[in-house]
Formats: C-alpha cells, sequence, structure tokens
C-alpha cells in the first residue's frame, strides 16, 4: 500500500495539473470507487461538474482537493493499486478506469498549458476510492471532516515532538504497532517503519514504555530522513501498481536497507536480516543491531 512519499508525489502531481481547473464532466464507471459518498454516483457527479478544484492537500496517506465555493473537499485514498493518472484526453482507456473526471480548459499541453488532459482513477483492486466531504470547520486547508482523527504526519511543519513522545509512553504496546497507528502518528507504514527502526537500531517488538525522550526524538530524525529520502526518488515502487500523475515508477526499493532484505548482509554489521510474520505482514530486522527485548519471567504463584 501506497504510504507517505508515494502519495505526497501523487499530491504534487495534483497540484501541478488538476489544481485550479474547472471541471466539465465526471464520469462513474464503477460505484465501489464511491462507495464512501453515500449518496451515489449521480449525485457525486452533479455536485461537482462547474465547479474548480483548488490546492491538493496530504495528511499522512490521504489527499484531498478542495472544492472551491462548497464547503466541500474530494478525498482520496489510493488502498492498494489506486492511481490518479493525468492523460490526454484521447488516450486509450486502462483497463481499471473507475472515474474520469474531465475539465473545461482546451489548451494543449505542447503550448505549455494544462488543457487536453483529464483526470482519471483508476483502481484494480478496487480498495481505494474518491469521495466528497464536509470540510472541517476552521481548517484553512478544507480538511474533509472523515478524517478529522487522523494525526499529523512527521513532515508536517506543525507536527508536536512532545505531545508524540507523551502519546507514545501511555500506549502501552510496541514500537512499531505505534508507528503504524495513524492517530498517534500518519503516514508511515510497514516499509518506512521498518527502514527507521533499522536506523535507529531499536527491534519492531521494543515496548513504547521504554522508549526514552532522547530515544524518540532520535526515532523522530530517522523517520523524517528515511521519509524524505524516499520522496526525492518518488517514492518505493515494488510493482506497477504505484505510480505518480504521469505513469511513472518511484525508485527508493533500491535503497532499502532492512524491508526485503531476508537473509541478505546487515549493511552496518553483515549480519543475514530476518524478515518475521507480523500483524499478517512481515517484520525485516538486523537480530545483531535490533536486539530483541528482554522478556521477563513471571513470578511463580505460591
Amino acid at each position: 500500500m501506497p504510504e507517505l512519499p508515494e502519495v505526497e508525489v501523487v499530491r504534487r502531481g495534483l497540484e501541478q495539473w488538476v489544481s485550479g481547473r474547472t471541471i466539465t464532466s465526471v464520469e462513474v464507471r464503477h460505484a465501489r470507487a464511491i462507495r464512501r459518498h453515500l449518496a451515489g454516483p449521480a449525485d457525486f457527479a452533479d455536485r461537482l461538474i462547474g465547479r474548480t478544484f483548488g490546492p491538493a492537500h496530504r495528511r499522512g496517506k490521504y489527499l484531498w482537493l478542495p472544492v472551491e465555493d462548497t464547503g466541500t473537499s474530494v478525498l482520496g485514498h489510493l488502498g492498494m493499486s489506486g492511481q490518479l493518472l493525468v492523460q490526454p484526453a484521447g488516450a486509450p482507456e486502462e483497463p481499471h478506469l473507475r472515474i474520469r473526471v474531465q475539465f473545461t480548459d482546451t489548451r494543449t499541453p505542447e503550448a505549455g498549458g494544462l488543457g487536453g488532459t483529464e483526470l482519471r482513477f483508476v483502481d484494480q483492486r478496487t480498495f481505494g476510492g474518491l469521495s466528497l466531504h464536509t470540510q472541517v470547520p476552521g481548517e484553512p486547508d478544507g480538511l474533509p471532516d472523515a478524517i478529522a482523527h487522523i494525526a499529523r504526519d512527521p513532515l508536517d511543519p506543525v507536527f508536536d515532538e512532545d505531545a508524540f513522545h507523551a502519546a507514545l509512553r501511555r500506549r502501552r504496546t510496541t514500537v512499531k504497532r505505534a508507528l503504524l497507528d495513524q492517530s498517534l502518528i500518519s503516514g508511515v507504514g510497514n516499509i518506512y517503519a521498518d527502514e527507521a527502526l533499522w536506523r535507529s537500531k531499536l527491534h519492531y517488538e521494543r515496548p513504547t514504555a521504554t522508549v526514552t525522550r532522547p530515544r524518540s526524538v532520535e526515532l523522530l530524525g530517522h523517520i523524517r530522513d528515511v521519509l524524505n529520502e524516499a520522496l526525492a526518488v518518488g517514492g518505493t515502487s515494488f510493482d506497477s501498481l504505484y505510480v505518480n500523475v504521469n505513469g511513472e515508477s518511484g525508485y527508493f526499493d533500491r535503497s532499502l536497507d532492512a524491508y526485503g532484505r531476508e537473509d541478505e548482509p546487515c549493511r552496518r554489521c553483515g549480519t543475514p536480516i530476518r524478515r518475521r510474520p507480523w500483524m499478517n505482514r512481515s517484520s525485516y530486522y538486523c537480530p545483531r543491531c535490533q536486539r530483541p527485548p528482554v522478556r521477563r519471567a513471571l513470578p511463580r504463584r505460591a
């Protein structure tokens, strides 16, 4: 599933190619793609036609486009295989095209404009989708109310490190579970959690109650470094399902230190990387650099 860097790459593409354009038609090919818009396909289209998209925004793995002068925003979630593509209006249709949005401008890309292109939502597995939501009052970015509970991500300029550390200590869980808790910190998924934990020399089962303030600051620093490095090369693509709005893949998979490197030597100490099943996923770690926590035996009953 796309994580923060991949979604941010898509957001930047929407900002360049979609924001500021006025919608002339909306075609919903598959109702499941707007299943979270309970009023249905016709209402979804009617409320967008003739309206203009505002600046593209993201929180964690969610992105949205405010619909100007309506108090609503189109919320997008890519799921496992969703793609938001900007394609020439006459380009062949993708096999799993679910939603098509066309715009009023007619300038051609060759002339330096944005016209002649349309926005397509393509989703092979139909776990992602688009939906229209009311904006949270007082939020200047048009945050949809459906994701008001999602925490800010570590690349957000107003991310609160003190609040994160306090909440981390209160969780009474393990560190990787906490990093994947989107109500605590958003945008960090399985891949980048393993990478940040490897850099921090923390085992994924380390209890959060034992993570000191200096260690949490160090962990946040490594999380930000990993996310920014992935963002710089377009994210991580293990297959053709994750692409940016122009259909291009990311290349951070070539720089991974832990994830997907089972039995390969640790880049720090040479010990083979191990993989363990974890919450229907996998965790990759170095058994030497990332020592598992010592489990204390329970006292025997008299």
